[in-house]
């Protein structure tokens, strides 16, 4: 029997005895664990605590949260209070805790499910053993504009990819069972379309159609849900004039209702507060209403709930059956999280030290988050006893925390190799020479066989409230290259960043080039492991990469317009409409060939066999994908979406038979009222390396 089943009869007891002050107070989610307020705890007017200092923790330090710290307010909550009702301790776990992985986009760019479980296991071991209980992650938004900050949080633009990546990241931190002590309760995040922030301004307006509501943003959501992911959070966005957080339709009509979801509903920060902002609240006390009529459980960092709601049910402006059942479901987690059971944390669980098994799974899937998108001469990787010259901003040791990436909130700079040491660590070059001032890296490289340059952005230039209106690499970055391009030695870019960037400039300049995805604690071994051939660079693109910033937004699954026809081939005058990469692209240490390409349908759905022959000279990896367009159907549909993927080992000289399945239900599509509709005709299907590439096939699908 669940946790949460077993206290059935408790909670039901705790319900009658509450006070409406008492009930309110479950629902009163306090910022920080400094400051607490004692005596709203001893009071019963706290349910939980989120544990970070202000709404931009993702670019604010923040104190390490420890278990002894925390077991000391849960003894006010057990021990002080009327009823005994342990607190819920939450924080910001986004990509790994002590052991930080890539960011979200940089483990899109993996497409290695399993990888990106294993570090959410990782991460609720390390976290619960501080004392948290609750993460709030995975982030789902699509993003299709990189000016958002926020893309660096999410698994990119297709919502297949995003939605595959949800199912692992919440069974990664749940599975091991919330009342374990080594698993925590996940939230899906930021329900919904947040992405689409016009301009990619963050918390700014967004305009979607509903048929694109339920067939790009809402997967990744439906996904998560059907992994049983405990917690999902509203949105700041409006959809169609209405704030998520104050939207029924969404959150109990779609979440709850059509899905039959029956989880804890979390506010983002302040926003239950923000209804005002909005202009959809007169006050604080309509929109506690409103949020909680919604479908609004917990109101985070507001304080609009355990001000208001006592008295909106004593006036029947809110019945109070739909407070009871929110409180409800607030205790139903505490309980699975084995609150009831054992409420603290054993306070010698925490790691000192990170294990090695740790370091590895981050190595790994930072290995394969790195995307190889030039490599003119084979000049990757570096043949052994070369002098190397690393040069750029982010070669300096003292920016190796930049490689953590936003959302950081855990992760130690001494835990840390930077990429300089790592590769003098090396054993197959001659030397590593390191320079720090641009007039003395070009002087430097005129010495060396090669120069590495390392590039890109800050970590906090990229995560919340850290949009842009470039998409170029920061200030004198790109003069750099260009100088160094110019030298005659041969150059390599490896650009970390927490977006896609136009690089046009930096492939013109240099010979190779690596982009990473802010790929954390490991980045430096990691990094080297991928330069000197240890490592294959295993990533693929997430998101296409524009030309310039004109082009944005710019997604690979758009759909067909009436133009242009034959003959009109642009729609920019100064540019091609094609993009500077595609999505899913990525080059390797060796090279593939696809054949064969057979598809059989049957009542269960599409299943596609390609062979797939490694023609280099080294082993390596491919990630083969499969794309499907429904060629003709009543609402226009896009020119291709991803259905299917697979990552494969083949070593040189080999062939493998890989076989992808789609199941019946992702060939249809969704109106804007969630009616799915499988309509027979002709598809055609693509299978290749990315979203441009590939054989292709049609056949008939009779619905």
């Amino acid at each position: 029997m669940l946790p949460q089943d077993r206290h059935a009869d408790r909670i039901e007891s705790l319900i009658g005895q509450m006070t409406l002050e008492e009930k309110a107070g479950q629902l009163n989610q306090e910022p920080s664990t400094v400051d607490v307020p004692l005596d709203m705890v001893e009071k019963g007017l706290v349910g939980s605590l989120i544990c970070a200092n202000s709404a931009y923790a993702g670019t604010d330090r923040q104190a390490r949260v420890r278990a002894a710290a925390l077991n000391e307010l849960q003894r006010v909550a057990v021990e002080r209070s009327r009823l005994g009702i342990p607190l819920l301790f939450a924080r910001d776990v986004i990509h790994g805790h002590r052991t930080v992985g890539p960011i979200p986009l940089g483990q899109a760019a993996s497409f290695w499910p399993e990888g990106v479980r294993r570090l959410a296991e990782i991460a609720a071991q390390e976290a619960r053993a501080d004392g948290i209980h609750w993460t709030f992650t995975p982030m789902l938004d699509i993003a299709r504009d990189p000016r958002w900050g926020r893309i660096a949080e999410g698994f990119g633009e297709d919502p297949h990819l995003a939605s595959v990546m949800a199912e692992q990241v919440v069974r990664g931190f749940q599975d091991a069972g919330l009342h374990s002590g080594k698993g925590m309760a996940a939230c899906a995040k930021h329900y919904v379309a947040y992405g689409t922030a016009e301009g990619g301004r963050d918390y700014n307006t967004g305009e979607v159609t509903p048929t694109t509501l339920e067939n790009v943003y809402l997967p990744p959501f439906k996904a998560a849900a059907r992994a049983g992911v405990a917690t999902v959070m509203a949105a700041f966005i409006e959809f169609d004039g209405r704030p998520a957080t104050a939207n029924p339709d969404l959150l109990n009509g779609i979440l709850r209702r059509r899905w039959g979801w029956d989880g804890v509903i979390v506010s983002d920060w302040n926003a239950v507060a923000e209804l005002v902002n909005h202009g959809v609240a007169a006050d604080l006390a309509q929109a506690a209403e409103l949020a909680l009529l919604a479908g609004v459980d917990i109101d985070m960092a507001g304080g609009a709930y355990w001000r208001h709601l006592p008295d909106l049910v004593r006036s029947g402006r809110v019945p109070v059956e739909v407070l009871d059942a929110a409180v409800r479901r607030v205790l139903r987690l505490k309980a699975a999280c084995g609150l009831f059971d054992d409420p603290y944390t054993p306070e010698d669980a925490a790691i000192v030290e990170i294990p090695d098994e740790h370091r590895r799974a981050a190595r790994a899937l930072a290995h394969r988050s790195i995307v190889l998108l030039k490599n003119q001469g084979g000049i990757l990787p570096l043949r052994p006893g070369l002098r190397i010259g690393l040069v750029g901003p982010l070669a300096n040791p003292q920016a190796k925390e930049t490689f953590f990436g936003t959302w950081t909130l855990d992760g130690e700079e001494e835990d840390m190799t930077d990429l300089l040491s790592a590769m003098r660590a090396h054993a197959a070059p001659r030397e590593v020479w390191h320079a720090l001032l641009p007039d003395e890296a070009v002087a430097q490289a005129r010495l060396c066989d090669v120069v590495v340059a390392v590039v890109g952005e800050w970590r906090h230039r990229s995560g919340e409230d850290n949009s842009t209106t470039t998409l170029d690499l920061p200030p004198g970055q790109t003069e750099l290259l260009q100088y160094l391009g110019r030298i005659g030695t041969p150059l390599v870019a490896v650009v970390v960043a927490g977006r896609s960037l136009a690089v046009e400039p930096v492939l013109e300049a240099a010979d190779a080039v690596l982009f990473a995805f802010h790929p954390g604690l490991e980045a430096g071994p990691a990094i080297a492991d991928v330069l000197m051939g240890d490592a294959e660079p295993g990533g693929r693109l997430p998101v296409t990469f524009p030309r310039s910033l004109g082009q944005v937004p710019i997604y690979y699954n758009r759909k067909n317009t009436g133009r242009p026809v034959p003959n009109f081939r642009y729609r920019y005058v100064d540019r091609p409409d094609s993009p500077q990469f595609p999505f899913g692209f990525g080059l390797g240490y060796t090279t593939f060939e696809y054949s064969d390409l057979e598809v059989e349908v049957d009542r269960d759905g599409l299943r596609a066999r390609v062979t797939v022959t490694n023609t280099g000279q080294r082993d390596g990896e491919e990630v083969v994908q499969l794309y499907l367009r429904d060629d003709v159907a009543s609402l226009s549909r896009p020119i291709k979406e991803l259905k299917a993927f697979q990552r494969v080992a083949i070593p040189a000289g080999r062939s493998l038979r890989v076989k992808l399945s789609v199941p019946r239900q992702a060939m249809g599509f969704f109106d804007g009222e969630g009616r799915l509709h499988l309509e027979p005709g002709t598809f055609t299907v693509w299978v290749g390396p990315n979203s441009e590439e590939g054989l292709q096939t049609q056949f008939r699908f009779d619905g």
